[in-house]
């Protein structure tokens, strides 16, 4: 009986692999998912401040003239943007609109770029 060699496991290395654009925007979309429901004790946080009266409302100004504090807020509009036009793609692929692989991959662009500059016109106003 010929003795046949071990299989060893084969490495496996997630840098190397190219997703579609399709798939990428849908992995991002549940990231932003879960960006916007982490971001959503600091939004509670700041709107109880805010209403605290004058002094809370100017305290809560100036924890929004944070370097921190503002890198937080374009975060969460990107995640804002990319989450709804994203789920504005998947929705319409859903119903059959987009769902062919041309209109797909331009519909993924559009969610990705259009989440990218919404928010970067957020950084422009920010600074």
């Amino acid at each position: 009986m010929p003795h046949s060699p071990k299989q060893r496991p084969v490495f496996f290395n997630l840098a190397k692999i190219q997703l579609p654009v399709g798939a990428l925007t849908s992995i991002t979309h549940r990231i932003t998912g879960v960006l916007l429901a982490s971001g959503i004790p600091f939004g509670i946080y700041l709107l109880d401040l805010s209403l605290q009266g004058p002094s809370g409302y100017s305290h809560a100004v100036a924890l929004l003239h944070h370097f921190s504090v503002k890198g937080a807020v374009i975060l969460l509009t990107w995640a804002l943007a990319h989450h709804m036009l994203a789920g504005l793609r998947h929705l319409l692929s859903d119903i059959d609109i987009g769902s062919q692989l041309p209109a797909s991959r331009r519909s993924a662009w559009v969610a990705n770029i259009g989440g990218m500059a919404v928010a970067l016109l957020v950084a422009g106003a920010l600074v």
